[in-house]
């Protein structure tokens, strides 16, 4: 059974609200840097081989700040956690290829790559906490 203080906590929309900031940090904090320093933005494309660079760092942008928009927002969290979660898993093989790799490199790049899993399922568990409130009928952002 869970605490009366802790069923109000996560019932709070608040709460929800700061969980999914959090939760998103990455990808906004990534958006806004890639839009403060665009120019390293399309430098980031172009090492890891992503061309044409300038049209790909508009698309990253794009999905990392209008995902984290709407999973943030509540409003079609869904789509938001979604396109994150591909875009997550996509990074993957283009960024960190650990398999490519040996010694330590191979090694952070790994950890890398296992917070990414991670992560995915935080976007897939979004994903689900969306869909099971709107079949509840619940109000967009009560207590998700």
């Amino acid at each position: 059974m869970t605490p009366s203080m802790i069923n109000g906590l996560l019932a709070s929309r608040s709460f929800g609200i700061l969980a999914r900031v959090l939760l998103t940090f990455v990808f906004w904090s990534s958006g806004l840097a890639k839009v403060i320093d665009f120019g390293g933005a399309v430098a980031e494309m172009e090492r890891y081989g992503v061309m044409p660079a300038v049209p790909m760092a508009i698309a990253v942008i794009i999905v990392q700040l209008g995902g984290c928009a709407l999973v943030i927002s509540g409003r079609w969290a869904w789509l938001g956690a979604g396109a994150l979660g591909v875009f997550t898993a996509l990074t993957i093989p283009i960024a960190h290829a650990f398999w490519t790799m040996t010694g330590e490199a191979a090694f952070i790049e790994m950890m890398f790559t296992f917070e990414h899993v991670s992560l995915i399922g935080g976007l897939v568990m979004v994903a689900i906490l969306h869909r099971e409130a709107r079949v509840a009928g619940a109000p967009a952002l009560a207590g998700f």
